[in-house]
């Protein structure tokens, strides 16, 4: 999709039409998470901080994020691929590889097809979406951003070399700044350039991984397309806006994340047994280089990251609270933080828990289902756990929480 959410404000509020949309960054240190077209011109992009976005763009319409919005534009989106085919693997809700193999003579052709998935989006959601078809997904990933906006490119395996040859190395899945610099010290700039690279001088350099960046730049991806994977974790975070140290607000926000987070598992039916604890500091420590030509250098802050291993899986949002608690406390941080994050991995689906032999089994939490329920049917918000001194909720929190 086409700066999904900013498409979406601009489609339901006729009067933003023509002018650079911004959402998210609302707060003093939002990121952004959508840009209009119009807001890119001045240089404003996905992942950049709020006071970094004014500064580009300061007739900028900032508007704050509607999840709950562009997760039912989302779901409206998928059916439409649903109607292509079922092969479906979601990548976010903006964006999801479609196996069209065998959906093709259906339609008369990659063509038919693509256009005619690219008509019905637009007539379902009055929104546009780009569409790349390649042989491999990384070659349809990338012919879809090159074609962008409200773009289709097909590339077929004749012309892959053609497209990906020129491209910076940049393009490909995996290289980042760091590496990117590590190649462009052996004067590897392009994707051609990689491809026809000695491949035990990049061995000796990157080890294993050098055989799957050479196949890649050559244009090869065995990777298919999978559609009924499970999710690998849900998680949940925050950055303040001012930056923070005292124990009740932590507490306030990891009550919140990890409330979220449960009633998403309970939702989809799984559960999860590591619980990790993500801390960015306040303050600041250097500039990352910047990922691509003409962008700016961004400040760092050091991330810190703790994770236990629960016995039993869970979707209990106090067990993970708790747990989470209990890894800060154990970090016994001297200076404030302004982002903190809670995440569930090892998902595995409900009905296929493991019983250990000899350990009790903990009985089932019956009040998150209970609250579900009650959210269900009177709207979120209406009931919740309660934290030590409301006074300590941030209204980011009070946003999370459905207020």
């Amino acid at each position: 999709m086409d700066a999904f959410f900013a498409s979406i404000e601009q489609r339901d509020h006729p009067e933003l039409r023509g002018r650079p949309v911004i959402v998210g960054a609302t707060s003093a240190r939002g990121v952004v998470a959508a840009a209009s077209y119009e807001a890119r011109v001045f240089g404003v992009r996905s992942a950049m901080p709020g006071f970094r976005a004014r500064e580009l763009c300061p007739e900028g319409v900032f508007l704050a994020s509607d999840i709950e919005k562009y997760s039912r534009v989302s779901a409206e989106v998928h059916a439409v691929f649903a109607e292509i085919t079922p092969e479906i693997e979601p990548v976010a809700l903006d964006e999801a590889f479609l196996d069209i193999t065998g959906s093709v003579g259906l339609f008369g052709g990659v063509l038919p097809l693509a256009r005619a998935l690219k008509r019905r989006v637009r007539d379902r959601t009055s929104l546009a979406i780009s569409v790349g078809v390649g042989p491999t997904k990384q070659v349809a990933k990338i012919a879809c951003t090159l074609g962008k906006p409200d773009g289709l490119l097909w590339v077929p395996p004749e012309a892959v070399r053609w497209m990906l040859d020129p491209l910076p190395v940049r393009r490909i899945w995996g290289v980042g700044p760091v590496l990117g610099d590590k190649l462009a010290r052996f004067g590897i700039r392009t994707i051609a350039q990689l491809a026809a690279f000695d491949p035990r001088t990049l061995e000796r350099e990157l080890g294993e991984r050098a055989h799957e960046l050479l196949a890649l730049a050559r244009g090869e991806d065995p990777r298919p397309v999978v559609s009924d994977r499970d999710p690998k974790s849900y998680g949940e975070e925050s950055t303040f806006e001012r930056d923070i140290s005292d124990r009740g607000q932590v507490s306030a926000a990891l009550t919140a994340h990890s409330e979220a987070i449960a009633r998403r598992v309970r939702h989809d039916g799984f559960r999860g047994r590591v619980v990790t604890l993500k801390v960015k500091l306040g303050t600041r420590r250097g500039q990352r280089q910047p990922r691509l030509l003409g962008e700016d250098a961004e400040p760092v802050y050091p991330l810190l990251t703790r994770q236990r291993s629960l016995r039993q899986p869970t979707d209990d949002g106090a067990l993970i609270r708790r747990t989470a608690l209990e890894l800060w406390d154990e970090l016994a941080l001297t200076e404030p933080v302004r982002l903190l994050g809670v995440s569930l991995s090892g998902i595995e689906a409900r009905d296929r828990e493991q019983l250990e032999l000899f350990t009790p089994r903990r009985p089932p939490d019956r009040l998150g289902p209970a609250l579900d329920a009650i959210e269900e049917r009177f709207g979120r918000g209406v009931i919740r756990r309660a934290v030590d001194d409301p006074g300590k909720i941030t209204p980011g929190m009070r946003k999370k929480r459905g207020e």
